[in-house]
């Protein structure tokens, strides 16, 4: 299942394309991680969105203003995200060893050193 944490929250001075108030935008960067019963994966898909908390409305880049852009374009260039990471769970090390174990013993078998 993908997951997004927070990496970066700005608080920009911009005006709000649809209040105009110069105290709510707020930009929020996510970076996306996955997770399911194998294994935790950090990914280095990134998102962005903008808010205006005095108006509560998603702002979607066609309403930035060139101001707007200009802060987006440096604030995306000054956020470090994560590296990639792989970590596997205990099911996924349990399998692991389970198809090592399978495989020796097959191995043994075939070669005539294992016997039932």
């Amino acid at each position: 299942m993908k997951h997004y944490f927070t990496l970066k929250e700005v608080q920009l001075n911009n005006n709000c394309p649809e209040c105009y108030s110069n105290e709510g935008l707020e930009l929020t960067f996510k970076q996306q991680f996955i997770e399911n019963a194998f294994y935790k994966s950090i990914t280095q898909e990134t998102i962005h969105k903008m808010q205006c908390n005095t108006c509560n409305t998603t702002i979607f880049p066609v309403r930035w203003t060139n101001d707007i852009e200009q802060v987006v374009a440096y604030q995306k260039r000054a956020v470090v995200p994560k590296p990639k990471s792989l970590k596997l769970k205990q099911l996924a090390w349990v399998v692991i060893i389970a198809d090592a174990v399978l495989l020796i013993v097959v191995l043994l078998f075939v070669t005539g050193l294992l016997k039932f």
